[in-house]
């Protein structure tokens, strides 16, 4: 999904708090995630070189869409926040707000389905993705069934 999308999805759940700091975080929580994203501009800008950078093609969707990057983030967030824990709790829910939006509406340029790496830095076990038949997993375990 764009994320103009996924800012505005942040706004409207931001919209709750009333300190525009606040507002602002959480609605930058939504985005937050994308932040792997920027690497397509060194991979765009080396695409014809030697040793092009595929940073990309091979982190959006690591680096940012997991637990340890909600956890990073909903931390910051409450130590920056007037209203410490609705902000913090808001931010964490505008960050899986991102993930969720992925799950269901996010593809690559070729249309392959990027899976979400959701436990990530503290296991590699499962990943969230959305097939024709719904939600799946990949993995041994499957906790996110009960999200889909």
């Amino acid at each position: 999904m764009s994320p103009i999308t996924h800012f505005l999805a942040g706004w409207m759940l931001a919209n709750v708090s009333v300190r525009p700091r606040d507002r602002a975080l959480i609605a930058l929580a939504g985005v937050a995630p994308d932040l792997d994203g920027l690497g397509i501009v060194p991979e765009v800008l080396t695409a014809k070189s030697s040793h092009p950078l595929m940073w990309f093609s091979e982190y959006h969707h690591l680096l940012g869409h997991n637990i340890g990057f909600a956890l990073v983030t909903t931390i910051a967030a409450f130590f920056i926040s007037g209203r410490k824990w609705k902000t913090a709790a808001l931010v964490f829910l505008s960050f899986h707000l991102h993930l969720f939006c992925d799950l269901i509406g996010a593809r690559g340029p070729d249309g392959y389905q990027w899976p979400i790496p959701y436990l990530l830095p503290f296991s590699n076990k499962w990943d969230l993705s959305w097939s024709a038949n719904g939600c799946s997993t990949h993995g041994r375990t499957s906790p996110s069934r009960l999200l889909c």
